[in-house]
């Protein structure tokens, strides 16, 4: 036997446990038995790797488990099989409503089941009633692919596709099955399999002798002359440091100060407004008709307490109730209903930044001004990817003689192009307050679609001449948090709102 080699203790320690193992073994498995941290073991295998003393092997496979909508099957099976189950005991038709009550299902889950019975054959709807096909017949005593796999997961948790063939589940059958379905999700992951080469187990077998290596240079080994024989650990500059995170601001707050930076650079002044706003401001003072169905309860968070609000001193609000009357003094012929001044004091969470911009107008008429309004809005929105109760909008207006539509698009359009967009269309639309009107749509990459971003137009001469404004004004509001979503590539607004301190710490500051 030749002589010792000398190697760093962590390399002795990996290669002797590979010498004890006969087959090869992972590398999470080899730093458990040699009891090394698992990094510092795959460091050794791959830097023994390419001195061919250690063979790697790199395993690429799916891990499954259930998905966000799995939570709401019923015990361990797919709606589905409760269903034909019902109908079976019920002799094999029934309406929805008794095979719900049969089953405990939720008439919406019965509903979102139809589509899968038709597609496995399984039972047809017939009007309001159900009824069991012979595929449903034969179902009842075979147990699908689809529902093995769901079963294990719901017992186990994860699979990967050894354990779910092992358990007899064509794994394709089942995805096939459950497509569409968000049942379940699939993660790739890798594994790194090893084992010595034969040159690496004639190294050991020649013997390994541990080398201590030292990390830093003390002043202790400096005064004593220590220093000349010990061996010092070399850095490996192509290893990762840790990251490092900085301190930042939220990437939604971001979005809001860019905003904020486009305006100014455009030559606007920031305004502000209350975000408990009356009536009168919210919805009157924009020509919005006080039966509108914005104004309702189930649209509009109203304040309890206080629950009037101070109006405008002076002629603005029999002006203003005037017009939604017969028009006033602008040639309209208003909303022809009787305006009620009380109904115009009651308080509400403010449903849009326009209030401040019509404020402002209200404040100082008289042309050239640009004003904006960055704010949170509230509305009694039901919440899903796009939609939040409270968001916030920029708005702005641009009071101007020489004010056209052109110039309105040409503003949207600068703006979206310095906030990073270049595909973006605008549409025809209509507002209580603006004539013409128009919204603003960006196109997704993502969801290979066009998303509404707010709406714009040209207040309506009931809006601004009540207000001693009698120059052409343009004015916009438009959705910051559908803004953050294109930029940060986000699914769901939620996101936004969520504690994910991982994406919070790697979103980058500039992008």
């Amino acid at each position: 036997m030749g002589e010792k080699q000398l190697v760093p203790e962590m390399d002795f320690q990996v290669l002797t446990q590979l010498q004890k193992t006969e087959e090869p073994i992972s590398i999470p498995d080899l730093a458990e038995k040699a009891g090394v941290d698992q990094s510092k073991a795959s460091a050794v295998c791959l830097y023994r790797a390419d001195l061919g003393e250690i063979e790697v092997q790199e395993n690429v496979e799916s891990e499954w488990k259930l998905g966000k909508k799995a939570k709401a099957l019923p015990g361990k099976s797919l709606p589905e099989r409760d269903i034909i189950e019902a109908l079976n005991k019920m002799g094999g038709n029934a309406e929805i409503p008794k095979v719900a009550e049969t089953t405990g299902l939720e008439n919406k889950v019965i509903g979102q089941s139809l589509r899968w019975l038709e597609q496995k054959k399984w039972a047809q709807k017939d009007g309001k009633t159900l009824k069991l096909l012979p595929n449903g017949q034969s179902a009842l005593s075979n147990q699908y692919d689809d529902e093995k796999l769901i079963k294990y997961l719901i017992e186990h948790g994860n699979a990967t596709n050894p354990d779910l063939e092992a358990q007899g589940i064509n794994i394709k059958t089942a995805c096939d099955l459950l497509n569409g379905r968000n049942f379940i999700e699939e993660k790739t992951r890798k594994t790194r399999i090893v084992c010595l080469t034969p040159k690496g187990r004639e190294l050991v077998n020649q013997g390994l002798e541990v080398r201590q290596e030292l990390n830093q240079l003390t002043t202790e080994m400096l005064r004593s002359g220590e220093w000349r024989n010990a061996t010092f650990r070399p850095y490996d500059v192509t290893v990762p440091g840790d990251p490092v995170y900085s301190g930042k601001d939220h990437p939604l707050v971001s979005i809001f100060d860019q905003t904020r930076r486009v305006f100014v650079e455009l030559g606007f002044e920031e305004t502000e407004s209350p975000f408990v706003e009356s009536s009168f401001w919210d919805f009157d003072a924009l020509f919005q008709p006080q039966d509108h169905p914005a104004r309702d309860m189930q649209d509009t968070f109203y304040i309890k307490r206080p629950n009037t609000c101070r109006l405008p001193d002076g002629n603005l609000v029999d002006n203003i109730g005037r017009v939604h009357e017969n028009g006033g003094d602008t040639g309209s012929i208003g909303w022809r209903y009787l305006w009620d001044k009380e109904q115009a004091k009651k308080p509400v969470l403010r449903t849009h930044t326009t209030a401040a911009s019509v404020r402002a107008l209200a404040s100082n008429p008289k042309p050239p001004r640009k004003v904006f309004c960055i704010g949170p809005v509230f509305r009694r929105e039901t919440v899903d990817y796009k939609h939040l109760p409270v968001f916030h909008q920029v708005e702005g207006i641009i009071i101007d003689e020489k004010a056209t539509f052109a110039n309105l698009l040409g503003v949207l359009s600068a703006f979206y192009k310095k906030m990073g967009f270049d595909r973006f269309d605008f549409r025809p639309a209509f507002f209580p307050y603006t004539e013409p009107s128009v919204e603003i749509f960006v196109w997704s990459e993502k969801k290979k679609d066009w998303i509404e971003m707010g709406g714009a137009g040209i207040f309506r001469p009931e809006v601004t001449e009540p207000l001693g404004c009698t120059t052409p004004v343009l004015a916009w509001g438009l959705g910051l948090e559908r803004l953050a979503m294109f930029r940060y590539e986000l699914a769901n607004i939620t996101h936004l709102y969520r504690a994910r301190i991982n994406w919070l710490k790697e979103t980058p500051l500039c992008r």
